[in-house]
């Protein structure tokens, strides 16, 4: 599986950090465009650009980002409009236009803002199954499956599975934007349910337990819910995702992104969604979802 040829100008615009994290290595691994990159970086995303292209600084303005571009390259969050604003731009200058989808869930809304509809001319993804939703739900628009390198190269970084008798629960903390009928955030209906039920999965009562923040979340959101279920359940401020998962036996959560690097890093991955939640939508079968422990492989 080849990455596919890129002529420069590029300009290159994402806020959320899932697209970013796939697309920037993507573009590492094209050093004949590295200096025809026009980067439009806004949130997550602008530190992780910096990160790994610490000399190709960030352009402020979108509009001069995209003047006299050969292509938009572009991501597709939720926290932000200015994707989808840099693809209205690029539809009415008649400029191609690829966005990149790195979840398997909402592709249809992704593309939508305040009841405006605009989709780009191709969609870039990383996986399969995010290749089959992609042409179900876009079927007039090229898809194209590119090789994860981001996975492949964070799986490495994390490690080995700890030995048994070993090892923590990495909690990855999302947002879930629903109360579920009950008057609570998801997010921390799933925690509770989580902190009830763990030991169904095989984690022992005594098992340290780290709460990873999504990088939407504010600092200090789960303070309250730490202190008082301390000293086994505690933030984690590891520098990196691949740092936070290494002493990791068990990674749980609602279904982030991160729980798919997780399973591709060999963890036991577990799904918080609770019995009232709605249908749980990561499409991995190795994932076990804590609600349904007795079908659990």
């Amino acid at each position: 599986m080849r990455l596919p040829e890129l002529r420069g100008p590029v300009a290159v615009v994402c806020h959320d950090a899932g697209a970013s994290n796939l697309l920037i290595s993507w573009l590492e691994a094209m050093p004949g465009l590295r200096h025809w990159f026009r980067p439009v970086m806004q949130g997550p995303a602008a530190s992780l650009w910096r990160r790994a292209f610490p000399d190709l600084p960030l352009v402020d303005d979108l509009a001069a980002a995209l003047a006299g571009a050969h292509c938009l390259l572009s991501g597709t969050g939720w926290a932000s409009r200015l994707e989808h604003e840099a693809r209205v731009f690029a539809a009415e200058a008649g400029l191609h236009s690829i966005a990149v989808i790195d979840h398997w869930v909402n592709y249809p809304q992704r593309f939508v803002r305040d009841g405006h509809r605009i989709l780009p001319d191709e969609i870039w993804v990383g996986d399969a199954h995010a290749a089959d939703l992609a042409r179900h739900h876009f079927p007039g628009i090229p898809v194209t499956q590119l090789p994860n390198l981001y996975l492949d190269g964070l799986s490495r970084l994390i490690g080995a599975l700890p030995e048994a008798g070993s090892g923590d629960v990495l909690y990855l903390c999302e947002p879930t934007r629903n109360d579920w009928g009950r008057d609570m955030p998801g997010e921390f209906q799933a925690l509770d349910y989580f902190a009830s039920h763990a030991v169904l999965a095989g984690i022992p009562e005594s098992a340290r337990v780290r709460l990873r923040l999504h990088p939407s979340e504010p600092e200090g959101k789960y303070d309250a819910w730490l202190a008082a279920r301390s000293p086994l359940f505690m933030r984690d401020d590891s520098e990196s995702l691949a740092d936070a998962m290494r002493s990791a036996r068990w990674v749980a959560g609602c279904e982030s992104y991160a729980m798919s690097i997780a399973l591709h890093a060999g963890r036991e991955v577990i799904s918080t969604l609770p019995p009232w939640a709605p249908e749980f939508r990561l499409p991995q079968p190795g994932i076990c979802q804590l609600r349904n422990i007795g079908v659990c492989a």
